[in-house]
């Protein structure tokens, strides 16, 4: 019988491991996209779980910080097969983007190509990705002109004090001003569901998540050690991100660039290509890690970011019911995610704008890529095609 049981439980895993790793190859046009891949795939090909549960965790991933579709991912092979299918789940959807962004960093450093006019596009690429995404979360997150004024606040904060403990404090004040502005709105009727995570599990996981989070800067000081300093700066960007994939480029931008641990035509031309590969934003970061070290650089940086999301989709998934039906939490929540579109906008405008968008005809490529985006609805990596192409045809004229 135990046999018969383990057997069972090693075809799940190969299972889930063949759907994901499909899907991470498969799954262009970000967090959004990938959510109805997976609404198509797991729920009504595979019927691996109920339209309810799906919805109940896909409002969970939007709950927390980090990247939704990567911890809905993970949320479903934990579902089907435990911890380790979460585990088995993240790897099979993440791992063909960190190897495609792997190699594209080892080339970009090998032929000394952050020059070249195609990576120039790239980063036009970026402006046009960046000013769509803020569009569809500014429509979506600040409705009414109590969000619209918090994410002005944000704005002119990370504006005027470039930082990373600026973007944190902004978080916090959203999340105290979300809180005494809308903790009277109104709780939803919600019905309750099942998660296959123990209460005690799942404590560890979040004690784990908070020791980390505020535990890292300290042994960075007392060690000094270049490693530790590099774990703790993407621990804490995915940590710290709410909204999607795209805000986490402030937070990393800031954590990097102006430390000198990468150049900023870097950043920005791995950010560009980051939307050429399918699979989650949140790869950026081995594309970043192996620019600074190397191929264990890029998987360290890659475990360091992703680790959040994993500790606080496994420590949520018990308590979720009691979170939802919290209606001062989801006002501090809807504070957070205005605040994402100020701290975005500001990203958008430095070091995005600033250093991609030097003359008239940058514009140009910049407003023919966005209307490729958000009107003719093409997929992003004709989008990415086209950038680098139109790059090259800038460096010629």
């Amino acid at each position: 019988m135990n046999q018969q049981n383990e057997k069972r439980g090693f075809r799940s895993l190969l299972e889930i491991l063949f759907v994901s790793t499909r899907l991470g190859l498969t799954s262009f046009g970000g967090p959004i996209a990938h959510l109805g891949y997976f609404h198509e795939e797991y729920i009504r090909r595979r019927k691996w779980m109920s339209e309810k549960n799906y919805a109940d965790l896909v409002a969970l991933a939007q709950f927390l910080p980090g990247p939704a579709s990567s911890q809905v991912g993970i949320g479903i092979g934990v579902m089907r097969a435990g911890v380790v299918g979460g585990i088995v789940s993240f790897i099979g959807f993440t791992l063909p983007s960190v190897i495609a962004l792997m190699i594209f960093a080892m080339l970009l450093h090998e032929f000394d190509a952050t020059n070249a006019g195609w990576i120039h596009g790239l980063k036009i690429v970026a402006v046009a990705v960046v000013a769509h995404a803020i569009m569809g979360m500014a429509k979506n997150l600040t409705p009414d002109n109590k969000r619209k004024k918090i994410a002005l606040l944000a704005l002119i904060g990370t504006l005027i004090w470039q930082s990373a403990m600026t973007q944190i404090g902004v978080i916090l004040i959203a999340a105290l001003l979300g809180f005494m502005l809308y903790k009277r709105h109104d709780a939803e009727q919600e019905t309750s569901s099942h998660f296959p995570i123990s209460k005690k599990v799942a404590t560890i996981c979040l004690g784990l998540f908070f020791t980390l989070l505020f535990a890292l800067p300290v042994i960075r000081e007392i060690t000094g050690s270049y490693w530790v300093a590099m774990f703790d700066s993407f621990y804490r960007s995915g940590s710290l991100v709410f909204g999607g994939g795209h805000v986490v480029l402030p937070l990393l931008e800031q954590a990097f660039v102006p430390t000198g641990w990468i150049d900023e035509e870097a950043f920005l031309a791995g950010y560009g290509a980051t939307q050429a590969v399918p699979g989650p934003l949140f790869t950026f970061a081995a594309y970043l890690g192996t620019v600074m070290n190397g191929w264990l650089g890029g998987l360290v940086a890659t475990v360091a970011i992703f680790l959040p999301a994993f500790l606080l989709i496994l420590g949520a998934l018990p308590f979720w019911d009691q979170l939802r039906s919290n209606p001062n939490i989801k006002g501090a929540i809807m504070g957070i995610n205005a605040a994402v579109v100020g701290i975005l906008i500001s990203a958008f405008y430095f070091p995005i704008w600033t250093s991609s968008i030097a003359a008239p005809i940058d514009f140009a490529l910049a407003a023919v890529l966005f209307t490729m985006l958000a009107y003719w609805k093409l997929p992003p990596w004709i989008v990415v095609v086209t950038g680098a192409i139109g790059g090259v045809l800038l460096g010629l004229i």
